[in-house]
């Protein structure tokens, strides 16, 4: 299921000098096709359990495809008007199915990388001018300093967006078991962090750990938070779906009262790379944040913004269009659905592999996340590299808790019963194959 040539073999194949004479159009998709192909990954089959990488559903690819024949910059209403409204809709659309304050900003980015930047961005703002600052104006060179909290087992994103915000290295709040953040433990450290007096404060939660699925106990930290007067962001790349499905409702009580949100409609929803969406209750900080004005630009004025006031990019595809097309096509209804049957494919596999000699599924297998270890690190690493050379499935490996493990994420809308039996299968197969050398 993984690439079968090598990084030399793909370079000799692409690279060389440039051609004094074009080849056809024709002929240049072909060569792609052949020889692209060795060095591509199975991410689409619902046996791709790698990192957290969803499938495609069918209208959103095949929308993915009209976009680049329309081949629109969707950065003005003015210019792209029914860009700007299927945006719109869809961001409309995700506000109820997930909850979220209908007041919010919706931005369509490249993924949840830059989905944390913007929230985080809007972040940044509101806290400095808050705190009687400008940072348009005068940077962020003798600005109040923004204390920034995150749990122990956030996602490496987080530091990276406060990196590129200027904002520095967060304070970490201990974190349980599964990687929740201690809510307790949150509110000593914000008491700590106003010790000498108000100061702006970011705190940064999380729906959806990497390694265990779990979710931050968003009510409890959310309301600590909020009585230190703090801005709350979310990140949940693939998390934040779960609060379309109601009977996961309990993993997200109170998510809505946050103030930002991040997430990936490429992880849970099933769309093409790559879109990321950005969420913003307050509208003049992520247009404040994100927004440009120039003469040769003809904005929005009727309220509603335009696309690029929401997002970091002032040329960009029309990427919220595939999310409007996967909404479309599932409703309400079927997005439940489908974030339901990842999260009980899942469980099934987990129930599977824990029925196996010798295999500890160490976490709580809540959403779609599963780590498995095998004992030992080094049969942990034997196993995990069997199983990738096998090729029935692929299944990446990680650290976690000090411990190696074989982490399986479960995010194609394909994966269905006979997968988790090939996947279980594969695993049982590796393992007995590693103890019999």
């Amino acid at each position: 299921m993984g690439p079968v040539q090598s990084a030399g073999e793909l370079a000799a194949a692409f690279g060389g000098e440039l051609p004094r004479s074009g080849m056809p159009a024709a002929d240049v998709v072909d060569y792609l096709a052949l020889h692209a192909e060795p060095g591509l990954m199975a991410m689409p089959s619902g046996r791709f359990f790698g990192w957290v990488i969803g499938g495609t559903l069918p209208a959103a690819m095949a929308a993915d495809w009209l976009v680049s024949a329309w081949d629109q910059n969707s950065v003005l209403r003015y210019a792209t008007p029914a860009i700007a409204a299927i945006e719109e809709a869809a961001g409309g659309w995700l506000l109820r199915l997930l909850g979220l304050p209908e007041e919010s900003d919706v931005g369509f980015v490249t993924g949840a990388t830059m989905a944390n930047f913007t929230g985080l961005a809007a972040a940044r703002w509101r806290l400095l001018t808050d705190a009687g600052w400008d940072v348009d104006r005068d940077g962020l060179s003798g600005a109040p300093r923004i204390h920034c909290l995150v749990g122990e087992e956030r996602h490496d994103t987080i530091d990276l967006a406060l990196r590129y915000l200027g904002l520095g290295s967060p304070t970490v709040v201990p974190s349980d078991s599964q990687g929740r953040i201690d809510a307790a433990e949150l509110d000593c450290a914000l008491d700590r962090a106003l010790a000498s007096g108000p100061a702006p404060i970011l705190v940064c939660l999380q729906a959806g750990n990497l390694h265990s699925g779990a979710f931050d106990p968003f009510a409890a930290a959310i309301a600590v938070s909020k009585a230190h007067g703090a801005w709350v962001h979310v990140d949940g790349a693939f998390g934040l779906w779960a609060a379309a499905v109601p009977e996961l409702a309990g993993l997200t009580s109170a998510l809505g009262r946050a103030d930002s949100w991040a997430t990936d409609a490429h992880k849970s929803l099933n769309v093409p790379y790559d879109c990321g969406v950005a969420v913003v209750r307050d509208a003049l900080a992520m247009r404040s944040a994100m927004g440009v004005n120039a003469s040769y630009l003809i904005q929005d004025t009727d309220g509603a913004g335009d696309p690029s006031q929401k997002v970091p990019e002032l040329s960009r595809r029309a990427r919220g269009v595939p999310v409007w097309a996967a909404l479309k096509s599932l409703g309400s209804d079927g997005v439940a659905a489908q974030v339901r049957g990842l999260a009980a494919s899942a469980a099934l596999l987990a129930e599977r592999l824990s029925a196996l000699d010798g295999v500890e599924v160490l976490n709580d297998v809540d959403f779609t996340q599963i780590s498995v270890a095998f004992g030992d690190d080094a049969t942990t690493r034997d196993v995990t590299a069997r199983i990738l050379a096998e090729g029935k499935v692929w299944m990446s490996g990680s650290r976690w808790h000090g411990r190696d493990v074989l982490r399986i994420s479960v995010s194609n809308w394909t994966t269905d019963a006979d997968d988790v039996d090939t996947a279980a299968e594969a695993v049982k197969q590796a393992l007995e194959a590693v103890r019999a050398r």
